[in-house]
């Protein structure tokens, strides 16, 4: 799953998506893709956008739920959490003062 984390951090599209659902979380893809256009300048298409959307989602980054004929995207930053932990936090009794 690891692995899945860094594939998905190592392009800036995605690490630009995931800076704005920081920002404001609960977007749509039109927000996502407007955001994008409008603050970075990025010109790409829908369909690239939810193909980056889709790299995110299956690392476990982004949450999708449907409300209505809405899709919206949340970040989740567990994965993340868990990466972290594992060099900042390790539960090894040497690491103990």
């Amino acid at each position: 799953m690891a692995e899945d984390v860094f594939k998905a951090l190592a392009d800036p599209t995605r690490r630009l998506i995931l800076d704005e659902l920081t920002e404001r979380n609960g977007q749509t893809l039109f927000e996502i893709c407007s955001r994008l256009v409008t603050k970075h300048g990025l010109g790409l298409s829908r369909q690239a956008i939810s193909q980056h959307l889709a790299v995110l989602e299956s690392a476990g980054l982004v949450l999708s739920r449907r409300q209505g004929r809405y899709k919206f995207h949340d970040l989740d930053t567990e994965p993340l959490e868990h990466i972290v932990a594992r060099w900042l936090r390790p539960d090894t009794p040497e690491s103990a003062p």
